[in-house]
């Protein structure tokens, strides 16, 4: 592996590791990274797949503890199970949507001209959502009612497409049904794990034909860099929604998504 190969696996899982759980689209990031850069990773976007399990990895170990009680609880009334039966309820929209849209969605939508518009009108959505004054009662993710997990994983599905973010949908998605911010946040991380897990194998199936031990040196890199970084991340993220709102990652979605639509009209 020459050295722009190992700066490229760095980059990309840099890129993968910050914006995964941040709500400003991981699959728009690598998108338009890789559009920019005119680099195209190993066969079957290999690469992209591997490094998201890397982000996925970080949020199962940040929630270890508290997965491990709600497995050892899952077969007794308590809130260990409720919060398993809510992950569950509020995976199946995705799940459901996700097998039947997945050709068009990778065939149609995988543009830099879909993601740059998403980022958009997904930071103006953000800013209207963040404003709009409601009672927020849910302050933790094993209060959520059945109905309420399912709005979410309904707004999860929005996420399907490029440059939405799946951590923008759920979030938002989760503050709009009257759950408070840091449990919302809580909600969207634990839900990624199914989700990402997934969409991860289900993306691994699709390409099974084309995958091959090329580029494994590659790959290995940017899933360790997508790991830590995400880490790193997530950590930060529940931190920083303590005292902050989500308006300065709208802001960051419309001028990116602004410049890259000058980008691509200028070519």
């Amino acid at each position: 592996m020459d050295l722009y190969t190992l700066l490229m696996a760095v980059l990309l899982g840099i890129v993968e590791g910050v914006t995964e759980f941040l709500p400003i689209s991981s699959t728009g990031h690598l998108i338009l990274f890789e559009d920019l850069l005119g680099f195209e990773g190993p066969a079957g976007n290999t690469f992209e797949i591997i490094i998201q399990l890397g982000a996925i990895l970080s949020v199962v170990w940040v929630y270890r503890v508290k997965l491990w009680n709600t497995a050892m609880g899952l077969f007794r009334r308590g809130p260990e199970q409720r919060l398993a039966v809510n992950v569950a309820v509020a995976f199946l929209p995705a799940a459901v949507i996700g097998v039947l849209a997945h050709d068009f969605i990778k065939s149609v939508l995988f543009s830099p001209w879909v993601v740059a518009i998403a980022l958009i009108v997904g930071g103006i959505a953000i800013l209207v959502i963040e404003r709009i004054k409601q009672a927020r009662d849910i302050g933790s993710v094993e209060d959520l009612s059945v109905g309420r997990a399912l709005a979410v994983g309904f707004f999860q599905c929005i996420a399907m497409i490029p440059g939405v973010s799946r951590s923008a949908a759920t979030i938002m998605g989760a503050l709009l049904v009257g759950v408070k911010r840091p449990a919302a946040a809580e909600f969207s991380f634990l839900l990624a794990i199914p989700t990402m897990f997934g969409a991860t194998l289900y993306d691994l199936y699709k390409n099974r034909g084309t995958l091959t031990s090329d580029g494994m040196e590659f790959i290995a890199v940017g899933f360790v860099v997508s790991f830590i970084v995400a880490l790193i991340v997530v950590k930060w993220l529940l931190r920083y929604i303590s005292n902050h709102d989500f308006s300065a990652f709208a802001y960051y979605r419309i001028v990116v998504g602004i410049a890259m639509l000058g980008i691509l009209l200028l070519r």
